[in-house]
């Protein structure tokens, strides 16, 4: 007979936190080189054809159909060239930097200004800021109180859906643009060639195809990817359930997993925007391709019960209420 005292529980394996699991994380900062190309190239291809779909003379559901499919595969490329400047994928490759280069400036999001804030933002995630670069501003309840009313303006208006939506002039036209060459014209020489080569584009549009054509081919695909990419933006940071932390309280893998949401989206959804919804994972280690994010979130048991929201209109409109950070109630509310 076997002794009660003979027998050995194992206990459970204890969840790594911090340093111990961002290097756990490592092992999936690998990438497979012919899958980041047969992306990169496939994803391009495929918005080359839907361009074209939306140029041929069928019935305007038909073009519609093409301009949304444009918009998305845009959104995918993006994620893609978001990658691509974070170092996750085509590392070294001189091919993949005119590719991304002249995208960069396709999308009027130039390699200088966005580098510069995203990579500002992954090093401040969760961070209390009213300047919001690279994210959108976030302020504490009472020091939002103690602002002047003209800056309480600027503030709620930068965290407006409408401002969120229309991304395409307010983000990206404006913001990474129009403001950068104003505030560093020798820096952001780039960012005045995004907006030359975008509009020159959308006049010869409109001069050989018209309105409809502008509409159809150039316009509706730049603002629902915009729009899109700048709620999906949003929602990674500003959810029921985020933590927020003023400098000496924060933490950068804390950051990643409490105060970044895993947005669930259907497998179709996934696809067209690169995985980002697994952005928690993207947060513990941004060198992981955005092809081996999921693989990442399957095997780290640390990884499996993040804060989750959804595309869905309450989860939306839910995201969209929160204004400021509650430091009593320890979450993001509403006025």
């Amino acid at each position: 007979m076997i002794a009660y005292e003979d027998i050995v529980v194992e206990a459970p394996n204890k969840l790594r936190t911090g340093k111990e699991l961002i290097l756990a994380s490592k092992e999936y900062a690998v990438e497979d080189r012919r899958k980041s190309w047969l992306h990169t190239l496939s994803t391009l291809a495929l918005l080359v054809l839907a361009f074209l779909g939306t140029t041929i003379d069928f019935h305007w559901t038909q073009q519609l159909f093409f301009s949304v499919v444009s918009g998305l595969l845009i959104v995918k490329l993006f994620v893609i060239y978001h990658d691509y400047l974070h170092g996750a994928i085509l590392r070294n490759s001189k091919a993949a930097d005119w590719i991304m280069t002249l995208f960069g400036i396709f999308v009027l999001a130039p390699k200088t200004i966005w580098r510069r804030t995203h990579d500002h933002h992954h090093h401040n995630n969760s961070k209390l800021s009213s300047g919001g670069i690279g994210s959108y501003p976030l302020v504490s309840k009472e020091k939002f109180h103690r602002l002047s009313s003209k800056q309480r303006f600027a503030y709620l208006a930068a965290r407006h859906p409408l401002t969120i939506f229309a991304g395409y002039i307010t983000l990206f036209v404006y913001d990474f643009n129009v403001r950068s060459i104003i505030k560093s014209p020798k820096n952001h020489w780039d960012s005045a060639v995004a907006l030359i080569i975008h509009f020159a584009v959308a006049g010869l549009i409109f001069y050989f195809g018209g309105l409809s054509a502008l509409f159809f081919s150039w316009l509706l695909p730049f603002i629902l990817a915009h729009g899109l990419g700048s709620y999906l933006f949003y929602a990674q940071h500003n959810f029921p359930g985020a933590t927020f932390a003023e400098n000496r309280d924060w933490d950068y893998a804390n950051a990643a997993i409490q105060s970044t949401s895993f947005l669930v989206m259907n497998p179709v959804m996934n696809w067209f925007t690169g995985n980002i919804g697994y952005h928690h994972v993207h947060h513990i280690n941004h060198r992981i391709p955005f092809y081996r994010l999921k693989e990442a979130m399957d095997e780290m048991p640390e990884l499996q019960n993040p804060n989750t929201t959804t595309l869905h209109p309450s989860d939306v409109i839910a995201c969209l209420k929160l204004k400021v950070w509650d430091p009593a109630r320890g979450k993001l509310v509403g006025l």
